[in-house]
């Protein structure tokens, strides 16, 4: 499964605390402050006054642009790989016209940490609210109690970050600009807001702007230590730059200040990196225990049961779906889990199936890359071109996150090195590494050289990439392949039987693959 510690649900009242699990805290580091990057000439200038009835007229369109966006990526991907090479340049003019079609300046949100009081005015909701019920619900009578408070900047923050989870769960990168001017606009009322600057981090880190994830958060908890929102992304940005030391450490302080459902399931992927599965299953499953609120349960079961398919658990990955559905039956990361499950259990028409009706709606590169690999291992007729299809939304999909702000170079790696350009793979492995190193980064760096014909440069990032304990079929796999590569014939054995013995479904394809290499490694002994 994909990485998911940028995956989060929104913060509690400090009455939804759950007892903590996790042992004693170290202090966290601060970072340097500067000020927010990227914000455009336009945006410091908008007004704080009343939304318009231009804005307000777009912004009751706003679950029709969502179906146009959809629609866009698909007319712009429409024809597959031949078409993409032709006409990428206009599928990127295409999708940003889509994006900017719907975009519009509301958004808001508060945190009610310990020792801070609730600012917003009455009729306003708090991310909790949200979490608990319909998102877009909750948006729009936050846009209607804006219109009437239009001073409310905790209210503007909550309806920031509320931008960033549904940019998050409606795969719509197009709410990334909404949530920046949102956030401005909070941060105009009351300079130096923890709310705000939590969002500006929740946001930052979901568009793989680590670094400032991290920035953001650190001037959030300088603000206030207790705010669960930059507390989480803090960990988040951490994970994802490779500094998992400090991401542990950063989790002890988490909860030690807020201990609840957000704080456990980051506690947990960060042991899973370490190597230290039952851990990890342990907090989970007390997390979800504790849990009540539809969105919680939902949210945690699918952690254990990413947690569970990653260990080659499919029944108990299925267990956790199910239950996961059962709270929320439109959960995305939980249908496509269930989907992975079923087509790792040998389910394969189901699994077909389940992702169809993901990308259906949400035409996101993990689950566009796994239907296109089911067809491809299928090979019905017309399997081939429906595999290209879905590969070809893949690169619409990013052409649109792009134009939302986001950096979508490991998902470009990841997708191009197996069904797309070779070099661009490579040049976009290399640019995320420049970013950052984590072993997913390290992982799909070691694969791109791979495909270019770089075996000795890839094997210290395949090293690299399981060096940390984390037990994951795919990095296992690589190495595997890229040690037979270079010659290294025992090592090579070793790791793809390791990839196999741990998670022998973990690809349609790449699974396959690996045993076609493993029985040929074995006969030549």
């Amino acid at each position: 499964m994909p990485p998911r510690t940028t995956d989060s649900t929104p913060e509690r009242p400090d009455d939804d605390h759950a007892p903590s699990t996790a042992p004693e805290p170290c202090a966290g580091d601060d970072a340097p402050t500067p000020p927010p990057a990227g914000e455009g000439e336009a945006e410091a200038t908008a007004g704080v006054g009343a939304v318009g009835k231009e804005e307000e007229k777009e912004e009751d369109k706003t679950g029709a642009d969502s179906g146009q966006r959809v629609v866009a990526v698909r007319r712009a991907a429409d024809g597959g790989r031949r078409w993409r090479a032709l006409h990428l340049t206009g599928c990127a003019v295409l999708l940003a016209v889509a994006v900017t079609s719907g975009a519009i300046a509301v958004g808001g949100g508060q945190d009610r940490g310990a020792g801070v009081d609730a600012v917003s005015a009455a009729g306003a909701l708090s991310p909790g609210d949200l979490a608990r019920g319909d998102l877009d619900a909750g948006i729009a009578s936050l846009q209607k109690h804006l219109r009437a408070q239009p001073k409310d900047f905790g209210s503007w923050a909550t309806l920031g970050v509320a931008y960033v989870e549904q940019a998050r769960t409606k795969g719509d990168p197009s709410r990334y600009p909404q949530a920046q001017r949102a956030l401005k606009r909070s941060l105009g009322l009351e300079p130096g807001n923890d709310q705000a600057l939590a969002g500006q981090a929740a946001l930052a880190a979901a568009r793989h702007d680590f670094p400032g994830a991290l920035t953001h958060a650190d001037r959030a908890l300088k603000q206030n230590p207790y705010n669960e929102r930059a507390l989480c992304t803090r960990i988040d940005a951490l994970v994802e730059l490779g500094r998992y030391d400090d991401a542990a450490k950063a989790a002890d302080t988490a909860d030690d200040r807020r201990p609840g459902i957000p704080v456990f399931t980051r506690y947990a992927y960060v042991r899973e990196l370490r190597g230290d599965v039952r851990t990890a299953r342990e907090v989970l499953e007390r997390a979800l225990s504790s849990a009540h609120a539809p969105a919680d349960v939902a949210y945690v079961a699918t952690a254990l049961g990413q947690l569970a398919w990653n260990q080659g658990a499919y029944k108990t990955a299925l267990d956790h779906y199910a239950r996961a559905l059962a709270a929320d039956d439109a959960y995305l990361p939980a249908l496509e889990g269930r989907a992975r499950a079923q087509a790792a259990s040998g389910d394969r028409t189901a699994a077909v199936r389940g992702l169809e009706q993901v990308v259906a709606g949400f035409p996101l590169p993990g689950p566009l890359v796994a239907l296109g690999e089911l067809y491809e291992d299928r090979g019905a007729d017309g399997d081939r071109a429906k595999a290209g299809d879905q590969y070809a939304l893949v690169d619409a999909w990013t052409a649109l996150a792009r134009a939302g702000g986001a950096n979508t170079d490991l998902e470009t790696a990841l997708a191009a090195a197996d069904h797309g350009d070779e070099k661009e793979a490579l040049r976009a492995a290399r640019a995320e590494w420049d970013r950052r190193h984590s072993v997913h980064t390290a992982d799909a760096l070691a694969w791109a050289l791979h495909v270019n014909g770089r075996d000795e440069e890839a094997l210290p990032y395949a090293r690299r990439a399981t060096a940390t304990g984390y037990r994951n079929a795919v990095f296992l796999y690589h190495r595997g392949v890229i040690e037979r590569a270079t010659g290294d014939k025992r090592e090579a054995r070793t790791h793809l039987k390791a990839a196999l013995d741990l998670n022998p479904g973990f690809s349609p394809l790449g699974a396959r693959e690996a045993r076609t290499a493993l029985k040929d490694l074995e006969g030549n002994r």
